[in-house]
């Protein structure tokens, strides 16, 4: 299809500027409003400050150009006060007399910009682009650019929390506010409860200054007047604001009992219309929540505790969450209704674990230097954690729902849990809830922390597809979670990754037979290689490759802010070029290695980079270092092996591919083919890895160095019954 993508409209910006500054934790305080469909509250961040200050390129001010054709323009701050616990009422408006709501039950007064109407005044604040810099300038003020979409700003202030009582205790220059916060971040993993009680006091202390603050479509822009550099700015601030009925993070409908309910259902601008954030997923943050809502109301978060209600006053109930893995803002989940908790009628063994066993609280420290990742309470690092193979777990749905979960999810969770984790190993996260969610949701699942969404389409049927479903959702625990992608464009290291591993769960959890399983696959294989066919057919040609920035996958500007390409393209939501092109380089990869070397490897690819972020050179190089030196070459015997002797690179790469020419064996290969190949269906993951999809062809090409290996995938005999 010859379709020409505008990048202004189809691509995404990440605005944050994260060379500069980073957020650590986020302290989240909100109340659920079902009549005005808005959350609303505040949140408090808390930085450590980078290394790199430099002035951003022209380039990328055009980039990421302004609403206003001026520059920059600031709220002016009122007077500061010390704010006031704000008291609350309950209201049962909107004919949902049976679902009190626990919140301030106002309307939206903000103006038509979505922000508090606050009237700029004469302030000396130049107005210069020099303003909107986000690193030092010399005399101009550094600039805090935040992901934000759809959110009414009402304030942002400093917070002091020098003010804390027994804060102290972390420095020895109580006065200087942001080295407590240096200290605060910079606790260790062993003392989470300490470093999470302090954040939680710390987000409730008094202001000591209002910060100027200005939002347009993609950001939240703040800086305080005399703070030059990123080191001088406040590391703790707190911002008062409510999201927006229309907010594309969270949407708001009736469950399948047609009571209300809003959650996140994975939006395209994932959750800078919940909440202030750094997108980039470089940005990996821990975060608690305080979450309001009426009585009636289960709250489900992708928090690592299994929160139980605190009934404030009658009516209204608190639920807190928290996580002390960082992970990106985009994995943060919510899911606010009247969910019922479907439980087994006789619980099994399994079904018996307690989280307080396994929970990474009692991580053994004694193997600390083991894991890669910046410290936090690991399970990895938990000699429990690693022989448990199902995790705690709950399932929650509408009570219309409740007898088909009975039946046909909570049965299968255990048997999927026990057979990933003889697969890969170790689980990253201590429990696991699943919520059905309401008819609305776009899509058969979704994975986050601790908390999974599955379709009402699962539960019709026999149990393969509620089964295969699971599987593929707890395989993101691994991959897309505890693993991520540092370039969101490459999305094959998750949804490749989870499709091969479904394919793996589910053999086990049934307990097929290597013939039947081997069946069962081909199966698989011969349906996914038709559907990768029309898409090919039937997509554009820029969205079908997997790593379509090319050599600049994983660059991003002098202050940190990058485009997700076509993330905003309507089309991609369908697309499963990821999914299928990556299953298949895996499955080759599997096939070529055999099952015992690849998934030994596989155990140790998650054990090393488990907790970080990688791009796909990083799991090929550690592949190729990997493999034994018997496995690497092609035998003409056997049929076994990755790679074939060749003389020369075939493709070298400034700015756009080009040919080299080729060994004579493989220009054989090639003339043999079933189809001419065309250097338009090229799709390179690194300068290593090589996929080749043409029409009935799909070649995998492997080129290191001087070795060459080329395959066609799947063999043409599978296809055709």
């Amino acid at each position: 299809m010859d379709i020409k993508l505008d990048p202004s409209r189809d691509d995404l910006p990440l605005m944050a500027n994260t060379s500069h500054i980073l957020v650590k934790h986020y302290v989240l305080d909100l109340d659920v409003n079902f009549e005005s469909q808005i959350l609303e509250g505040t949140i408090v961040l808390f930085f450590e400050s980078g290394n790199k200050f430099k002035k951003q390129s022209s380039s990328t001010e055009e980039t990421y150009p302004s609403e206003s054709n001026e520059a920059c323009k600031f709220r002016t701050p009122e007077p500061c006060h010390i704010p006031v616990t704000n008291t609350r009422t309950v209201s049962s408006k909107m004919g949902y007399n049976d679902f009190v709501i626990c919140g301030k039950g106002e309307k939206d007064t903000s103006g038509k910009d979505g922000n508090h109407d606050n009237q700029e005044q004469a302030s000396g604040i130049s107005s210069s682009k020099y303003c909107c810099d986000t690193g030092n300038h010399g005399s101009e003020d550094f600039l805090l650019v935040l992901d934000c979409c759809d959110l009414s700003v009402l304030k942002v202030e400093e917070v002091d929390v020098a003010a804390v009582p027994g804060i102290e205790k972390l420095t020895r220059s109580p006065k200087l506010r942001n080295q407590i916060v240096r200290e605060l971040v910079a606790l260790p993993a062993d003392r989470w409860r300490e470093q999470l009680d302090y954040y939680a006091r710390c987000s409730q202390a008094p202001c000591c200054g209002e910060l100027l603050f200005d939002i347009d479509t993609w950001s939240l822009q703040i800086r305080k007047t005399g703070a030059q550099t990123a080191t001088d700015f406040p590391h703790a601030i707190r911002i008062r604001y409510t999201t927006k009925p229309q907010g594309r993070s969270v949407t708001w409908t009736s469950d399948q009992s047609g009571r209300p309910c809003v959650y996140t259902m994975g939006s395209p601008i994932n959750n800078r219309a919940l909440f202030p954030c750094q997108e980039p997923p470089v940005a990996m943050s821990t975060w608690q929540a305080t979450v309001r809502a009426a009585a009636s109301f289960v709250v489900l978060m992708s928090g690592e505790n299994s929160a139980k209600p605190t009934q404030l006053r009658e009516g209204c109930s608190s639920w807190h969450y928290y996580v002390t893995m960082p992970m990106p803002a985009s994995t943060f989940t919510i899911a606010v209704g009247s969910w019922t908790e479907t439980k087994p009628e006789i619980c099994s063994s399994n079904d018996l674990a307690t989280e307080s066993s396994f929970s990474p609280f009692e991580a053994d420290f004694r193997y600390v230097g083991v894991c890669g990742h910046v410290g936090y309470p690991c399970r990895f690092q938990n000699a429990s954690a690693t022989t448990q193979e199902v995790i705690p777990h709950r399932v929650f749905a509408p009570v219309c729902l409740k007898g088909a979960c009975q039946e046909t999810v909570l049965p299968l969770i255990p048997r999927c849990l026990s057979a990933a984790h003889s697969v890969l190993g170790t689980h990253p996260f201590s429990r696991l809830d699943v919520l059905i969610v309401p008819a609305n949701f776009p899509s058969l699942g979704m994975a986050s922390p601790h908390l999974v969404f599955l379709s009402q389409s699962t539960l019709t049927g026999m149990s393969q597809l509620c089964g295969t479903r699971l599987c593929h959702e707890i395989a993101h625990a691994w991959f897309g979670l505890a693993i991520g992608a540092r370039d969101w464009t490459e999305e094959w290291l998750s949804e490749g990754f989870a499709t091969h591993l479904e394919d793996v769960f589910w053999a086990k959890a049934q307990k097929l037979a290597p013939e039947e399983a081997q069946e069962q696959q081909g199966l698989r294989d011969c349906l996914r290689w038709r559907r990768l066919q029309d898409e090919v057919r039937n997509s554009p040609e820029d969205m079908q490759v997997l790593r379509p920035n090319k050599e600049k996958t994983g660059h991003v500007s002098d202050s940190g802010s990058s485009v997700i390409k076509h993330g905003l393209n309507p089309e991609k939501v369908f697309m499963q070029v990821h999914y299928l092109k990556g299953y298949f380089l895996l499955r080759f990869l599997a096939t070529r290695l055999g099952d015992d070397t690849y998934f030994s490897f596989l155990r140790k690819f998650v054990h090393t980079f488990h907790g970080q972020l990688i791009l796909s050179e990083d799991f090929l190089q550690m592949l190729l270092e990997s493999i034994p030196e018997e496995r690497r070459r092609t035998s003409q015997d056997t049929n076994t092996g990755i790679f074939v002797e060749a003389t020369k690179c075939i493709f070298s790469f400034g700015g756009l591919l080009s040919f080299h020419p080729l060994p004579n064996k493989v220009m054989e290969f090639i003339c043999m083919a079933p189809s001419p190949l065309a250097l338009g269906d090229l799709d390179f993951i690194t300068e290593n890895i090589f996929l080749w999809t043409h029409k009935e062809t799909f070649v995998v090409i492997v080129e290191v160095k001087s070795s060459i290996s080329m395959e066609w995938w799947p063999p043409t005999t599978n296809l055709h019954p």
